[in-house]
């Protein structure tokens, strides 16, 4: 006798566990992001219908490339609300910045210029794809010291440390929180950076998801990962932060 049991039901994109994503470049015209308030919109929308209920939008701050400040993004902050609020779309949307530790930003801490931070005194650092920060751990100290809690952006993007996962262990005792991108589980930055983000994962070291969108690239790869069953399964056992903001 054959039996049917017809075709596997599809998974439908619902990020609503996560509720707001904490990383991403959607504010327009100041970074390699989006470039028009109404891309801005239309992503935002997107990415709402995906159960996204607030945006923590982080710019790049990084010397001589994105010379970004509060002077340049939260006037841009400002201009997306407003379109928000003429095309009717009802959500909740901030700004803060992604940091690149260098010694431009080392010295702007023991300056005590303004930092965007947001949450419970969060702050979003990164560093290069080319190699480690030389003063990654005395930004870290800085930044702690001063009552702020950093979190390093994409630490599976990392390359150098991928056969280094001991550093990984250093960093976390250092005060600092992991954010991984729903892109790099989906492969989107090859095979090795997936494999270190679900280790991150499965080892309990990550608090925090972000979309780091940037492109319409990076919105179809959000959106066909996120209709699969391997991320939910991935991610339903950790205790992640995003909807505490």
């Amino acid at each position: 006798m054959l039996f049917s049991f017809g075709k596997p039901k599809p998974v439908t994109a619902d990020l609503s566990f996560l509720a707001v994503d904490m990383h991403s470049h959607l504010l327009p015209g100041i970074d390699d992001g989006l470039q028009t308030v109404a891309d801005t919109v239309a992503y935002m929308q997107a990415l709402q219908a995906m159960g996204y209920k607030k945006f923590i939008c982080t710019p790049h701050i990084l010397n001589g490339v994105h010379n970004n400040s509060p002077e340049t993004i939260l006037p841009q902050l400002a201009i997306v609300r407003e379109a928000l609020k003429q095309h009717g779309v009802n959500v909740e949307v901030a700004a803060a910045a992604e940091y690149m530790i260098d010694d431009v930003f080392e010295q702007y801490i023991k300056e005590g210029k303004p930092l965007l931070t947001f949450g419970d005194q969060y702050i979003l650092v990164e560093m290069s794809y080319m190699a480690e920060a030389t003063n990654l751990y005395s930004v870290l100290y800085d930044l702690t010291i001063k009552g702020l809690q950093p979190i390093l952006a994409h630490p599976e993007r990392y390359n150098y440390f991928h056969k280094q996962f001991d550093q990984y262990y250093e960093i976390k005792n250092r005060n600092t929180l992991f954010q991984v991108n729903i892109l790099s589980l989906s492969g989107y930055y090859g095979k090795q950076v997936k494999q270190t983000a679900e280790r991150l994962i499965k080892e309990k070291m990550v608090e925090f998801i972000g979309t780091d969108m940037h492109h319409a690239n990076h919105l179809k790869a959000t959106q066909d990962y996120t209709t699969s069953a391997e991320f939910y399964k991935l991610t339903k056992d950790i205790k992640l932060l995003n909807n505490t903001l």
